[in-house]
């Protein structure tokens, strides 16, 4: 009797002084992120059984391997997952007959390899890291919403396959139907490297002989016209001419070019209605035909977000 008693005394403590060197040291920091590929940068906690001398808190160096203690090569790191980096640090200790049959645990403590970056028309531009399930709403929620200068698109900058980034592939997500249509199949699965970016609305400037000059924005290009840019403007002055200019940039000469319409026969409807896109000019000059442009040519032109330089 006496002598199984002795017995399970014996075997519990083994089993306790077991279950005590199975667990990583209370110096190592250990996070519960989800098991992903590791990267560059990334902390990762190495356990080693019944081998404290192995066990520690690591970080994987730029060229993505890690370098542990004793072992005369680097363990390579980068693009394996937690399970099949503790396979390659099992094998590497076995293989310089360090261990005969190590066991080996590796758990991620930080990533900091796929970092996804926000910017533009936002609430809130942040970087953070791609951790788990991350798709382009999560990525908006993260910067708190498109401000309300968005525009119509979003921009989403991924690295090409080959890691180049002057390469990037880029891909334009409609904002409508990301957020008012809810179309899921535009809720894409991002996984760090990307870029995403709002870029503002567009916008076009009325000024002249309107009752209300000013700048406003271009939501849908493809819906903005000067009956429209003269209802946002609250209509005409009194002794208005009979033509209107439009003035449009011209990226290639870094100049400008002008198109004259016959404004009279447009709100007469005897003519069709023009339309205008980002960045142009409508301007509406009185009846006198003086075209008095000295507030944009050489001097600029007064807006609600600043000064619109213009020169000659």
């Amino acid at each position: 009797m006496h002598k199984v008693l002795f017995l399970s005394l014996v075997a519990a403590t083994a089993f306790a002084q077991i279950k005590t060197q199975a667990s990583p040291p209370s110096d190592i920091g250990v996070a519960n992120l989800p098991a992903q590929k590791i990267g560059p940068d990334d902390l990762v906690a190495l356990s080693v059984y019944n081998s404290p001398e192995f066990s520690r808190t690591i970080r994987v160096g730029p060229d993505g391997t890690l370098r542990l203690p004793m072992l005369k090569e680097k363990v390579k790191a980068d693009g394996l997952l937690p399970a099949q980096l503790e396979t390659v640090i099992a094998e590497a200790l076995k293989g310089e007959q360090l261990l005969v049959d190590p066991f080996v645990t590796v758990t991620m403590v930080e990533y900091h390899s796929r970092p996804i970056s926000v910017a533009g028309a936002v609430k809130k531009p942040v970087t953070f890291q791609a951790v788990g399930q991350v798709t382009l709403l999560d990525a908006l929620t993260q910067a708190e919403g498109l401000s309300p200068e968005a525009g119509g698109e979003i921009l989403i900058s991924r690295p090409s396959p080959d890691g180049d980034k002057k390469s990037s592939l880029v891909q334009r997500i409609p904002v409508k139907g990301l957020i008012d249509a809810a179309d899921p199949e535009l809720n894409v699965k991002l996984f760090g490297g990307e870029d995403i970016r709002v870029p503002e609305v567009g916008k076009i400037f009325v000024t002249g002989n309107v009752k209300k000059p000013g700048m406003y924005p271009v939501h849908d290009s493809a819906d903005t016209t000067v009956l429209k840019a003269l209802a946002l403007s609250e209509g005409l002055m009194p002794y208005t001419g009979s033509f209107a200019y439009i003035y449009r940039p011209d990226d290639r000469t870094n100049g400008k070019n002008e198109i004259q319409i016959d404004l009279k026969k447009i709100l007469s409807r005897k003519a069709p209605d023009v339309q205008l896109q980002a960045r142009d000019i409508l301007y509406i000059p009185d009846s006198s035909g003086k075209r008095n442009l000295d507030k944009f040519w050489g001097v600029g032109a007064s807006t609600a977000s600043g000064l619109l330089i213009w020169r000659r």
